[in-house]
């Protein structure tokens, strides 16, 4: 499983280099720009990404290292 989501994070990290956009004037919807539109895209995917390694490979161990309730004690003080 650790590979396939080392796999999703290579793939999300090569669409980044969006280079085929730069010169491309043509717009999308009408009004937005080819290349924002494309990064408004990418910013969606970035987010699933995110919201999929968390729910997968969020390590426990961090959770249950802090004792309930005391990350409360702390703002209050």
């Amino acid at each position: 499983m650790k590979w396939l989501l080392a796999l999703m994070v290579l793939a999300v990290y090569v669409l980044h280099q969006d280079a085929w956009n730069w010169t491309d004037k043509s717009l999308v919807l009408g009004f937005m720009p080819k290349g924002l539109a494309y990064h408004a895209g990418f910013s969606v995917l970035a987010a699933a990404m995110m919201w999929v390694l968390v729910k997968t490979a969020w390590p426990e161990n961090i959770e249950k290292s802090v004792p309930e309730g005391a990350e409360n004690q702390e703002a209050i003080h």
